[in-house]
């Protein structure tokens, strides 16, 4: 029995290992090769590291929290426009900030204001309120958008990546910034800065 057991963990030691010799990338001399590589880049204070794989594909958003604490003590925001804007964050479109019907969708919709306070339960007079004062404060930013069919105007929202960014922060796409280049005064003192 016991001759077994050793049998056993033996078989398993070496399945093992046949495993981490499967899973090699490189060969015994690429790796010589890779760690005198970066033996040299530590000596001049850099570092070569692999290419990270995304282990999820989940949609985020940001709070850029010294540029939140930054409007509380500043009181940029109402209360009533915080709500707004952290209820909205379920909705901000991945990498792009728009306000959209849903950021999982490969075809996102904007959301109008009506659909936004259908949305949130909010009244339409109070949305539009809102929306208006975000936008003079340089919160929001909207884009003229057609609709299919219609002569009717409809706006896209977008939000301010320095307050929430949906997306990676060191390649906030280039409309966005353009969007967001005007500042009101009181957004141009912010911490942290994206862009």
């Amino acid at each position: 029995m016991r001759k077994n057991i050793l049998d056993f963990n033996e078989a398993e030691k070496k399945a093992r290992l046949r495993d981490i010799e499967n899973e090699k990338i490189l060969t015994d001399e690429e790796m010589k090769q890779a760690n005198t590589l970066q033996a040299k880049a530590n000596s001049k204070g850099m570092k070569l590291v692999p290419e990270k794989k995304i282990k999820n594909n989940f949609k985020f958003a940001q709070l850029i929290q010294a540029n939140w604490g930054y409007l509380r003590m500043n009181k940029y925001l109402t209360s009533a426009e915080k709500n707004f804007l952290v209820d909205l964050v379920p909705n901000i479109g991945f990498l792009s900030n728009c306000i959209v019907d849903d950021p999982k969708k490969k075809n996102q919709t904007p959301l109008t204001q009506n659909e936004i306070a259908d949305l949130l339960g909010i009244d339409k007079a109070n949305v539009s309120k809102i929306v208006k004062r975000l936008l003079e404060k340089g919160v929001i930013a909207r884009s003229e958008t057609g609709v299919d069919g219609s002569n009717a105007r409809a706006y896209a929202l977008y939000i301010n990546p320095n307050i929430i960014y949906s997306g990676n922060k060191d390649d906030v796409n280039l409309t966005l910034q353009t969007m967001f280049k005007k500042q009101p005064k009181e957004l141009k003192d912010l911490p942290e800065r994206l862009f």
